[in-house]
């Protein structure tokens, strides 16, 4: 059957305007399309190709896997769900974990026990969640919701009630609107989204102690952030706060879809048998890929690459903008990079980022301001430099338009 970009427009919910091209083969960090051309790949499918596109340790893991088991239920458990939570446990604070499909549920899941939690502990009326205004966690009407973007939650008539929005890095605001009726606060260790915005340390270290003096759990969104995206296998161990949930998902697959959410034991057991569930969460495809993921990132070498390729992209970067002067800053950490554009290009974030896919890269925004790039983490130095050398080509282009 032949299809291409117009079927598109046919046969699927117009919620997404894809691109022209439609990619079909794709190995390491370099992408081709149905007519064979080829793209540099700094998008890695929007943070979740961490180790590139088609790593051949992954394709091991899901082939090994899939001619023993696919699925079962919940009913059971099975091997790879049980060795990769024992490795996240063991690599982190947690000391369990439940596993689901995506981000939105790993949060989902992480936003329903700590209301359960606080129920359990404190009572029916400590029910305030508080997350950050610009934020984003998912798209369930509870996530939604909470991510504090109203232009993705707005029109879906009355949203979930208990949840309050604070300025991200104003730790004063945050202060004045918790009491003991917080039961959580959600935050991304860096905000994605919303425009590749890093936390204060200060501001970081004030949250958990205001958690702690309210009696109020505090959850690490680091969907994005996580799997040693940031130089640290989790953001919260680069800012030396831990969080008493964290949630995970995009990189943790390397592209196969998995989220899980972690936590400790006396959290943990608020959720008895029956009060949270996924059909497909601990999948033993998913959590086999996953686990390789994990074994392949958590290394000191694998970690400590991705600052040195973060310090090659802002350097060639930094060289770019002296020439262009479209940036204000280049943000971020590790292979989470931000380029955000000054006042003479604000707003034209996109028409950026489609001048690069004109020059074969892909590349990502995060809101209208901010070119984001959050590629592979083991991406070659020769395919940074060649991709760089097509953005600066695509940034002459927009400023000579």
């Amino acid at each position: 059957m032949q299809v291409t970009r117009s079927t598109f427009n046919d046969v699927m919910v117009p919620n997404y305007n894809p691109a022209q091209m439609v990619p079909v083969r794709g190995e390491g960090s370099r992408v081709w399309d149905q007519e064979g051309v080829e793209y540099i790949d700094f998008a890695g499918g929007i943070a979740v190709n961490v180790l590139g596109h088609c790593h051949p340790e992954l394709v091991n893991a899901l082939q090994e896997q899939g001619s023993k088991l696919w699925h079962l239920s919940n009913v059971f458990t099975n091997e790879p769900a049980i060795r990769l939570a024992k490795k996240l446990c063991d690599a982190t604070f947690a000391d369990k974990v439940y596993f689901c499909n995506s981000g939105a549920e790993a949060n989902e899941a992480a936003l329903k026990l700590a209301r359960r939690y606080a129920i359990d502990h404190h009572g029916a009326e400590k029910d305030q969640i508080i997350a950050f205004t610009q934020g984003f966690h998912g798209r369930t009407f509870f996530t939604v919701t909470v991510g504090g973007q109203p232009a993705y939650s707005d029109g879906f008539g009355p949203k979930p009630g208990g949840i309050d929005h604070c300025e991200y890095n104003n730790l004063e605001m945050l202060e004045e609107m918790m009491s003991e009726r917080t039961c959580a606060i959600m935050m991304e260790p860096m905000q994605g989204e919303g425009g590749i915005i890093s936390p204060d340390p200060a501001f970081v270290k004030g949250v958990r102690e205001l958690c702690d003096k309210h009696n109020a759990l505090l959850i690490f969104d680091e969907v994005q952030t996580g799997l040693g995206r940031m130089g640290h296998l989790y953001a919260y161990m680069g800012v030396n706060v831990t969080p008493d949930i964290l949630t995970t998902a995009k990189s943790l697959g390397g592209g196969f879809p998995i989220g899980a959410m972690l936590t400790t034991d006396a959290i943990a057991s608020s959720l008895k048998p029956g009060t949270h569930g996924s059909t497909y969460g601990g999948n033993p495809l998913a959590c086999a890929v996953a686990e390789r993921v994990l074994d392949i990132v958590n290394t000191p070498e694998i970690l400590a690459d991705v600052l040195k390729k973060e310090a090659l992209y802002r350097d060639i970067l930094q060289k770019i903008n002296a020439k262009y002067d479209v940036f204000s800053e280049v943000r971020g950490k590790g292979m989470l990079l931000g380029c955000a554009l000054n006042e003479k290009y604000a707003g034209r974030a996109r028409d950026f980022m489609t001048a690069a896919a004109e020059q074969k890269l892909m590349c990502l925004v995060a809101g209208m301001n901010v070119i984001r790039f959050a590629p592979s983490l083991v991406i070659p130095d020769e395919d940074i430099i060649e991709g760089l050398a097509r953005f600066e080509k695509a940034i002459a282009s927009v400023v000579a338009a």
